[in-house]
């Protein structure tokens, strides 16, 4: 690897690093994105941070390796295109993580004491002082929503306040949330009772337009959100609607696109910054010096950790990591889309097991929204290891002749423990599941709508669900009722034309007194 390109603003301290290395290093962030991609096809490794890395670029570029993300989020990389190209995709998750922390106090302590509007107002020469009276920070409830490097940072620095701290993250064990005192809540209870909302997810397919109206309208009058995560996790005009009959704050710091010009935003948002949430001396520093160090890693010793679109082995069929996800996602509804996961245990049957460990990226995927599968084994170890979730592989019994399957078991607790054990393989080109716990022989499959329920076995239940769909207009595709070996309980697991919606749900709780019952769909 011989010519690094850098065009962006990015401390010097990657190109001398990386020049004391032997490398040939072009930094370059005035010239248009396009005129000096043009003008290096030599390039080998590019470090960017907000430039939009297209097909266009890559193609522009016939000797990319690797392109660098100085920052954690690599939403404006095209991955998947990238892989299909053979360059690897990596970032530094972490370098940016304390700006942004501090940038959300700062604004949750600005918009409690009115410091924009009083500084303009002051400057015009006014002395409103009776219209700028303000709240304290000390003793209010915030709740942060996504608990990853940035979340947790900003939990440590909200402990000088003296607040409560409501927590959403469906990854975190409880141990970890303890030693952060985080108290871990449904998306639900923490938009309820905070008087201010933190995000800090990933925009995704899963996560873009997350934050709407259903959690929107759920907030106290006078609360606020800030997001300086990713624009596209909130729905716009879902905030615009409620703020019309509430008094909501909001603060924002990211945009569907980093340029000048009016903002969609500007009618809402109570303070508007221009993406600063890394842009400080120490951040960017932080963040060229683990691009630099990571790339002369990879370049010298082959060190691939932070490649967040690994390829699989050829000789393994991609359908394994889905059924990996669907298993763990069905497993964590089962087990309470809420509860922490203190355990997951693993065990891959036949030749899966050869590759246990490119199943464990669409496992913690499964359990997480802002993890990849796309990552990398040893990045999703380290993702659970900073959650406090421990992870172990067993080894297969060989006696168990479940050919190519996976097992996955998910445990919560630690004086009274709930496990859920799921196994699944693929028959017939078919993504199946086989057992959920004590049900054996069940092979469906995951694919669309779907609702589970497990309950003690009695009559007329299985009709009550029945009835309820019917009634709602949701036709049923397919039906699996398996008793449990000692015929106590029952497990409905039924296919639907449709999504079922959450008041479905509560209307078949409330008529056959299930406590666990669920809907879920997936692509």
């Amino acid at each position: 690897m011989k010519h690094v390109l850098i065009p962006t603003k990015l401390s010097s301290i990657a190109k001398e690093l990386l020049e004391a290395r032997g490398f040939s290093v072009t930094q370059d962030s005035e010239t248009p994105l396009a005129d000096v991609i043009a003008a290096h096809p030599e390039t080998d490794a590019l470090i960017v941070r907000s430039e939009k890395i297209t097909p266009d670029v890559i193609d522009a570029l016939p000797k990319l390796k690797v392109v660098v993300r100085a920052g954690a989020g690599y939403n404006t990389i095209d991955i998947k295109y990238a892989r299909k190209k053979g360059v690897d995709v990596m970032n530094t998750p972490g370098a940016n993580a304390n700006a942004v922390a501090e940038e959300v106090v700062a604004l949750m302590l600005a918009r409690a004491r009115h410091i924009v509007p009083a500084d303009t107002s002051t400057r015009a020469g006014l002395w409103e002082k009776k219209n700028f009276m303000g709240g304290e920070i000390t003793g209010k409830t915030i709740g942060v929503v996504g608990l990853g490097n940035i979340g947790q940072r900003v939990v440590k620095l909200l402990q000088g306040f003296d607040v409560t701290v409501l927590g959403y993250d469906p990854v975190l064990s409880a141990q970890r949330a303890k030693e952060l005192a985080v108290d871990i809540v449904s998306l639900e209870e923490l938009f309820s009772r905070s008087d201010y909302v933190t995000l800090h997810i990933p925009e995704n397919e899963d996560t873009r337009g997350m934050i709407n109206r259903d959690y929107f309208g759920l907030m106290k009058d006078g609360a606020c959100l800030i997001n300086c995560a990713r624009a596209g996790v909130i729905d716009e005009n879902d905030l615009r609607a409620v703020k019309a009959g509430k008094n909501l704050g909001f603060c924002n710091d990211v945009y569907p696109k980093d340029e000048a010009g009016a903002k969609s935003v500007a009618d809402i948002a109570d303070i508007m910054l221009p993406h600063l949430g890394a842009s400080t001396v120490e951040a960017n520093t932080n963040a060229a010096r683990r691009a630099a160090e990571q790339l002369m890693a990879y370049a010298e010793q082959g060190v691939s950790r932070y490649v967040v679109n690994k390829g699989v082995p050829d000789d393994l069929d991609e359908d394994y990591q889905m059924l990996a996800y669907f298993i763990t996602v069905i497993a964590h509804r089962c087990l309470g889309a809420n509860r922490a996961v203190r355990k997951i245990e693993t065990s891959f049957y036949g030749d899966l097991n050869h590759y246990a460990q490119w199943l464990l990226p669409p496992i913690v995927a499964g359990l997480s929204r802002d993890f990849d599968a796309f990552c990398d084994p040893e990045e999703a170890e380290q993702y659970l290891e900073d959650k406090g979730v421990e992870y172990i592989n067993r080894q297969p019994d060989p006696r168990k002749a479940f050919d190519n399957s996976i097992t996955i078991d998910l445990l919560e607790g630690d004086s009274e423990v709930k496990q859920v054990s799921i196994r699944g393989t693929i028959a017939e080109g078919h993504i199946m599941i086989s057992r959920i716990d004590n049900f054996e022989g069940l092979y469906f499959q995951p694919f669309g709508h779907s609702l589970i329920a497990k309950y003690q076995d009695r009559p007329g239940v299985l009709a009550g669900i029945t009835s309820v769909l019917a009634e709602n207009g949701i036709n049923i595709d397919d039906i699996r009722s398996p008793h449990d070996e000692k015929g106590v309980n029952s497990l409905a697991v039924l296919k639907t034309n449709q999504a079922v919606g959450e008041s479905v749900v509560r209307h078949i709780k409330d008529r056959t007194g299930i406590e666990l019952v669920f809907a879920i769909s997936l692509p």
